[in-house]
């Protein structure tokens, strides 16, 4: 376990947090002023890789080859030229700081970060870290990698589970969820909506089974894999055989043997993609957040309506079960550009005219 502290003057300003994978939702912008919760869970934090926030580039302002040196094979509105690794974190982890009024950005409902770090050191002054909470962001503190060190916490070693571990304490992450406003009563005023985690996670990895398509067609099983996946596979990929068939694979799953691409989890604190132990021949692994591929594997029959005033633990109302969205599935296109673009098989014409098309297929309702 790590604290995070000031570069500035050494001052604690985390509680000890353990490390975990970023959530494929970590820069999800969903809706027009939907309330969303903390992106991330009490006691860990995560880091992104790669530049995230202020300052932004235009593509016609980035020299020739300087966007492929950055891991980014197609044009994009802009890219961030912030620091890389920034560590994220859920807002009631943060200790000993301020917010810096002037640079607070964003006020439609709260806070987006825009206009650069907006947390302060309390003890020096200087800005440690961007809080964000507007409406339609995952609500979350995003400390700057320049800013701030992890010291490790003394006798606080956290071993990462196996994945026999982590199939036995994980959970799955439900595909529908109650979707609420800004500013409404809390268990009073929601729609049931397909969850936007998922839609994210699907974003991501329907660009990895296009790219393992290889611009064949693409069939995935029935139910809730084929809900998710198989209209914009249709409408995205030729007609007829031979079709490429997705399986789902992982701990305790044997991989089918004629599938051509697999379904994966990834491990929830590592970050590592799973794969079959002794395969002949390699097949393409598409990585799935480990709660939504365990929802995959093994679902839930019905998921419990919400209810309002305050209720034990694990005691549900007698309710019916809880109502399927009104709408079909649709991926998260900022997600799904966000790793398109960074796969090289962008470079291929057809996934080209894909990206070049997203805005059409978003009016089609696939994204």
């Amino acid at each position: 376990m790590f604290v995070f502290v000031c570069v500035g003057c050494g001052a604690e300003l985390t509680a000890p947090l353990s490390q975990v994978a970023l959530p494929a939702h970590a820069h999800q912008s969903y809706g027009n002023g939907i309330q969303l919760p903390v992106l991330m869970e009490a006691g860990t934090f995560a880091v992104d890789p790669e530049p995230w926030g202020p300052p932004w580039r235009r593509w016609e302002e980035i020299p020739p080859g300087e966007a492929v040196a950055r891991g980014v094979y197609a044009s994009v509105f802009a890219l961030s030229y912030g620091a890389k690794s920034a560590v994220v974190i859920a807002p009631g982890d943060a200790r000993g700081t301020l917010l810096i009024p002037e640079n607070a950005g964003g006020y439609c409902c709260g806070l987006d970060g825009g206009d650069g770090p907006n947390m302060a050191c309390e003890s020096c002054g200087l800005p440690v870290a961007s809080r964000v909470d507007d409406c339609s962001l995952w609500q979350a503190v995003w400390l700057a990698p320049d800013a701030v060190r992890r010291v490790p916490v003394d006798g606080a070693e956290v071993v990462p589970l196996s994945w026999a571990e982590v199939m036995a304490s994980g959970e799955g992450t439900p595909p529908f969820e109650p979707i609420t406003t800004w500013a409404s009563r809390p268990g009073s005023e929601y729609w049931w909506s397909w969850s936007p985690r998922w839609e994210a996670a699907v974003g991501q990895a329907l660009a990895h089974v296009l790219v393992a398509s290889e611009g064949r067609p693409v069939t995935v099983p029935g139910g809730l894999i084929g809900e998710v996946f198989q209209r914009a596979l249709d409408a995205l990929l030729p007609a007829g055989p031979p079709a490429r068939r997705v399986a789902l694979a992982g701990p305790g799953r044997r991989p089918d043997p004629d599938a051509d691409i697999l379904l994966v989890p990834v491990h929830p604190q590592t970050a590592e993609i799973w794969s079959p132990a002794g395969a002949e021949e390699p097949v393409p692994l598409v990585p799935l957040p480990f709660g939504v591929w365990l929802w995959l594997d093994r679902p839930e029959p019905n998921l419990p309506n919400p209810a309002t005033g305050g209720m034990p633990d694990g005691v549900l109302r007698d309710h019916p079960p809880a109502q399927r969205p009104h709408r079909l599935f649709r991926a998260d296109p900022r997600a799904f550009e966000r790793t398109l673009v960074r796969l090289p098989a962008v470079r291929d014409q057809w996934l080209r005219e894909i990206l070049d098309n997203l805005m059409r297929y978003g009016r089609a309702g696939l994204f």
